[in-house]
């Protein structure tokens, strides 16, 4: 009997809790649930814990309660400048009212949903975009652009049950066709400014070497123009002397001129002299010229002593000639402008007189 009992008890049981089990659903969470009887909603869940449902009847259909993000394939906009560009965008959104989200993308679900947001999101880059120009898109601070696409966005999402959290732009550039044309005109450009840098620096460099070049030319007239008059004081300091010198005697000097003219011209490598030997040029090779002489005399003090038995001269040393000529600057000529003159040779020299003896008389007694 008991076991009969324990026969017919053991199928109700699992009938109960098999009952029992289908009865019952868990809700995550990070899940949202919506109960449904025969494609109504019923129950509506959104916080996490146990939840019954009439078995077999009622149907639960969950759904991400996460931020979820979507990404926007890569789009060409045209800003106001007509400028394209390629834009990519990421978006992140959240279900907010669970059973209109149902209503909006029915058996579709999360999967539907993203492909509607994603319309959405790159018709709002579109219109913003094309409201402003290029330079503001690529600009480093484009915060407010993804703010007006994020509430646009939100705005047009709101029947779809979630909202647009967040809305980024990740690339803007331009098209892989205007890519080489541009970077092209960005290559003209920087070589255009080194061609102006170089420009100017080689100008720079042309006023230096220009500076220096005339600092030159300066420094080297200058250099020369107290060479030249020191040459010159000294030709004219050379010239007095020589005038002085020579001006004792000029037949000397017309025979020094004569002997330097026969060394320059008397030479073995010259060209042949067909002169007649009558000429002024040979006097000297025919008499040296000392009838026409006019030495100078020199002038000698001389002093007698009177010794004891014998009479003696002591001539005194002769003294320097000095004269009082003047060159055309009034500067002296001469011993006194501190030139020594070279001696007057022997030959030229006042003969000497015979000595004059002078008799002694002895004293009177």
């Amino acid at each position: 009997m008991s076991r009969a009992i324990s026969i017919l008890i053991l199928p109700f049981i699992a009938v109960v809790a098999l009952l029992a089990m289908a009865s019952i659903y868990i809700v995550d969470v990070r899940e949202k649930a919506l109960v449904l009887r025969f494609g109504e909603v019923v129950d509506v869940r959104e916080n996490p814990g146990m939840g019954l449902k009439v078995p077999f009847i009622d149907n639960v259909m969950r759904y991400d309660a996460r931020i979820l993000g979507i990404p926007t394939p890569p789009m060409e906009v045209t800003p106001l400048d007509d400028r394209r560009l390629v834009v990519d965008a990421f978006a992140r959104w959240q279900i907010t009212d669970v059973v209109q989200f149902r209503r909006a993308t029915a058996a579709g679900g999360i999967q539907f949903a993203q492909q509607r947001l994603a319309d959405i999101v790159t018709n709002a880059i579109r219109q913003v975009l094309g409201s402003v120009p290029s330079t503001t898109v690529l600009s480093d601070d484009r915060t407010p652009l993804m703010n007006q696409i994020r509430d646009l966005a939100r705005e047009n999402a709101r029947d779809l049950g979630v909202r647009i959290i967040d809305v980024r732009l990740t690339r803007t550039d331009l098209p892989e066709q205007n890519l080489t044309a541009t970077y092209a005109r960005m290559r003209a450009e920087r070589e255009r400014e080194a061609a102006d840098e170089i420009a100017r620096g080689g100008e720079a460099a042309q006023r230096v070497r220009a500076a220096a070049d005339r600092t030159v030319v300066e420094l080297t007239s200058e250099a020369r123009k107290k060479a030249e008059i020191v040459r010159g004081e000294a030709d004219a300091r050379r010239n007095s002397i020589y005038a002085e010198a020579f001006g004792r005697d000029p037949e000397f000097f017309a025979f020094t001129r004569s002997m330097t003219s026969y060394e320059r011209a008397l030479k073995g490598e010259n060209s042949s002299l067909v002169i007649q030997p009558e000429g002024q040029f040979f006097d000297y090779l025919r008499t040296d010229g000392a009838d026409r002489a006019n030495p100078v005399p020199v002038a000698s003090n001389a002093a007698l002593s009177v010794v004891t038995g014998t009479a003696a001269i002591a001539a005194e040393p002769e003294e320097p000639l000095v004269t009082g000529e003047t060159n055309r600057e009034g500067e002296p000529l001469g011993e006194a402008a501190g030139v020594k003159l070279t001696p007057m040779p022997e030959s030229l020299a006042t003969p000497p007189q015979p000595e004059s003896v002078v008799p002694v008389v002895p004293p009177a007694n």
